[in-house]
């Protein structure tokens, strides 16, 4: 069995289609991967109405008779439209309609609608649960995996072909990007300025499949994992920060910090006990708390004057030299290390220039002795 192409005839009035040729004789059998073939895998499965898959397994039995030719028009193949493989792809990626209609610049409801009607089409149910909180089903999870792969590799595939181009995906720590990734960018554009960095914020566990991204950026203390690549680039350190004002008068800075509002971020806050273990330090309680969502509002606020904050040295380091941010104990080691992931394996050339840049980074940033003294 074979398959030929006819090109449409307008003369003739003929559609363009697909000819299916049957095995022939006593020597020449069906092959086993056609009489194996089902819908799942058939070319044509996504239209219920032509039956290849059945035509083949009333035909499995009998594979040394001859059979005629079949004609297929390619009006009778309805794949699934693309938009709306897209659409549910990024939903199962991002994890929900709204964080995919913003990827794709539509509406929730276009979304929701892509994804009813793939379902409909496919007669399958992809999503479940409450409008809210949807979630995938063993089949929308199967589909999305599918998809997501078929989609990196026909991207992959294209951006090959076009090298002097390149799209970095990032996904990094927000308060790392703005306070001390994003000021240094100028220097990796200067010198690859092929290469486009979109960078997204995140913590989260990395899961490049699902992701999307090419490289992340995270915090650890080991970033072992057999499905990744992982380089150190920069130890963190950590201390209490507060505005210059804060230490008129010339009080004990233990009992300074003993009455100041504590700061700290909703993302980490268990930093005043760390650092507290890390430095042999104990405190007492403090009379009023202040969070703050983010480590960047924390760090504005300490600059206001509202209080002190524990802060990595990479977020302060630029308004310790400017003198906005104080750091009368310095900063303690956490045994952490900022570290970037990349796929193992990946031959993606701007990823392994842009962890190289970060190495080069890393290494040029001095000690928190030396940003606390300029402070």
């Amino acid at each position: 069995m074979f398959f030929g192409y006819r090109r449409p005839s307008t003369k003739r009035g003929h559609p363009a289609g697909l000819w299916i040729f049957g095995g022939g004789g006593p020597n020449r059998p069906i092959s086993t991967s056609a009489q194996m073939m089902t819908a799942a895998s058939s070319p044509f499965a996504m239209d219920r109405s032509f039956p290849i898959a059945s035509l083949l397994r009333r035909r499995a039995g009998s594979a040394n008779r001859f059979y005629p030719s079949v004609f297929v028009s390619f009006a009778h193949m309805k794949s699934p439209p693309l938009n709306a493989l897209y659409a549910f792809e990024a939903f199962a990626r991002r994890g929900g309609m709204t964080a995919a209609a913003d990827e794709l610049c539509v509406t929730h409801g276009a979304v929701s609608r892509q994804v009813r009607q793939l379902e409909e089409r496919l007669g399958v149910a992809l999503v479940e649960g409450p409008k809210t909180r949807l979630r995938l089903t063993e089949a929308g999870l199967d589909l999305a995996d599918q998809l997501t792969t078929a989609f990196r590799t026909i991207e992959t595939a294209v951006g090959a072909q076009d090298q002097a181009a390149a799209v970095l995906r990032l996904s990094c720590p927000g308060s790392l990007a703005m306070k001390w990734l994003i000021p240094r960018l100028a220097s990796f554009h200067a010198a690859h300025p092929e290469v486009q960095v979109r960078i997204a914020e995140s913590t989260a566990p990395v899961d490049f499949r699902r992701g999307g991204y090419d490289l992340a950026v995270r915090v650890g203390r080991s970033f072992d994992h057999e499905a990744m690549e992982a380089t150190p680039f920069m130890r963190q350190f950590h201390g209490p920060v507060l505005a210059p004002g804060l230490l008129a008068g010339g009080r004990d800075i233990r009992a300074l910090l003993a009455d100041l509002p504590r700061l700290q971020s909703q993302s980490y806050p268990q930093a005043w006990r760390e650092w507290q273990a890390n430095a042999g330090l104990t405190l007492p309680e403090p009379a009023t708390t202040r969070a703050f969502e983010h480590n960047t509002y924390m760090i504005e606020a300490a600059a206001a004057g509202l209080g002190a904050a524990v802060s990595p040295w990479t977020f302060v380091a630029e308004d310790l030299a400017k003198g906005r941010l104080v750091a009368p104990f310095g900063f303690a080691a956490t045994g952490s290390s900022y570290g970037v992931l990349r796929p193992k394996g990946s031959r993606n050339k701007a990823a392994a220039g842009f962890r190289d840049w970060l190495v080069e980074q890393g290494a040029r940033m001095p000690p928190p002795a030396e940003i606390a003294a300029r402070g």
